[in-house]
C-alpha cells in the first residue's frame, strides 16, 4: 500500500551527515513509497541549506525550529505532521540502516505490535561509557517498571501514528523522550517488541549526548513513575523506614528502657511516607494516562 510509512529524522548540526545520507534516504523513500520528514532543531552549521537544496523532492518535508528546543521536541514536531498509518524515527547521524525499516514494519504487522524497537544488540557502535550508562538506566527502569526491553533508549522505533500522537504530550522534549515513550507504552500494557538491528559508526558531526543527558533521563523516568505509579517509590521507602525503626526500637523495649526517640522518628516518618504515597496514588489516578481503545483493532471479515 502506498504512503503507509513516514520516516521522521531530527537533526541538530548534522549538515555533514545530511549531505552524505539525504540523497540515499530520498531514493529509498521513492522506491518504497515512503515519506520523509526532517526536523532541523535550530542548527547553526548550515543544515537548513542542505535541506533547502532538496526541498523540492516530492517525498521530503522539512521543518526548522528557530531555536534549539531539544531532541524530543524535534521528534514531536515531526510526529505531529505525520499523516501515514505508521511512523519510524531514526537518528540523523547515519548509524541506522534503512533496510532495517522494512524488518521493523514486518514485525509490527506480523505480531500486531503497537511499538517496535530497533535494538542495538548487533555491532553496537556506542562507546563503553555510553553502554554503561544505558545499562544503569535500564536497571533503574526495571526497578520501577516491568521493563522487558533491552535497548530502552534506542532512537530507532516504529510507531502506530494515531497512538503515539496521543502519548507524546506526556513525554519530555529532551533526549529522555526515547526512554519515556517506551515506558508509556509499557505502562498501558501495549504490545512492545524488539527487532535486533546493526548500527554503523557516526557519519560526520558530533554527538550531543553527555553524562548530563543520562542524569536528565533518570530524572524523567522517576517523574513518569511519580506521575503514574507513585506507590512504587513511596512504598519501598516507607517499608524500609518502618523496618529500621522497629528494629531499632525492639532492643530498647526488651531492655525496659522505653521507646527510643530515633526509633519513634523513623516509624513516624515511615507512616507519613506511606500516607503520602497513598495520597499521591489517589491524585495520580485522576491524571493517569488512560486510553481505553489503545491497542484495539477492528476485526474484519476474512
Amino acid at each position: 500500500m502506498d504512503d503507509i510509512l513516514t520516516l521522521v529524522i531530527p537533526a541538530y548540526n548534522e549538515s555533514t551527515s545530511l549531505e552524505a545520507n539525504l540523497p540515499a534516504w530520498l531514493d529509498m523513500c521513492s522506491r518504497e513509497s515512503w515519506r520523509l520528514i526532517v526536523v532541523d532543531d535550530g542548527s547553526t552549521d548550515g543544515s537548513e541549506k542542505v535541506l533547502a537544496s532538496h526541498a523540492s523532492h516530492p517525498r521530503l518535508t522539512a521543518y526548522r525550529h528557530r531555536a534549539n528546543r531539544g531532541y524530543g521536541n524535534a521528534l514531536k514536531t515531526g510526529l505531529y505532521h505525520v499523516d501515514t498509518p505508521f511512523a519510524v524515527t531514526l537518528d540523523a547521524d547515519g548509524q541506522h540502516r534503512l533496510e532495517d525499516v522494512t524488518r521493523l514494519l514486518e514485525a509490527m504487522q506480523a505480531q500486531d505490535a503497537d511499538l517496535v524497537v530497533g535494538a542495538r544488540v548487533v555491532n553496537d557502535t556506542s562507546g563503553a561509557y555510553r553502554r554503561l550508562g544505558k545499562c544503569l538506566i535500564r536497571l533503574i527502569a526495571r526497578m520501577l517498571f516491568p521493563v522487558r526491553i533491552q535497548d530502552l533508549n534506542s532512537g530507532f522505533k516504529l510507531y502506530r501514528t494515531d497512538l503515539v500522537r496521543r502519548l507524546i504530550p506526556w513525554c519530555p522534549g529532551s533526549m529522555a523522550f526515547s526512554d519515556v515513550i517506551t515506558l508509556m507504552h509499557l505502562n498501558l500494557d501495549l504490545r512492545v517488541v524488539e527487532v535486533p538491528v546493526e548500527t554503523r559508526p557516526r557519519q560526520g558531526g558530533r554527538s550531543t549526548i553527555s553524562t548530563m543527558t543520562a542524569v536528565e533521563t533518570l530524572v524523567e523516568i522517576v517523574n513518569v513513575v511519580m506521575g503514574l505509579r507513585p506507590l512504587k517509590i513511596f512504598l519501598p521507602v516507607a517499608v524500609v523506614l518502618l523496618l529500621v525503626g522497629v528494629g531499632w526500637a525492639v532492643p530498647f523495649l526488651l531492655a525496659g528502657r522505653g521507646m527510643s526517640g530515633a526509633a519513634m522518628l523513623l516509624i513516624l516518618t515511615g507512616l507519613l511516607t506511606a500516607m503520602l504515597g497513598l495520597l499521591a496514588e489517589q491524585l495520580a489516578a485522576f491524571r493517569r494516562v488512560d486510553l481505553p481503545d489503545a491497542g484495539a483493532h477492528r476485526v474484519t471479515p476474512d
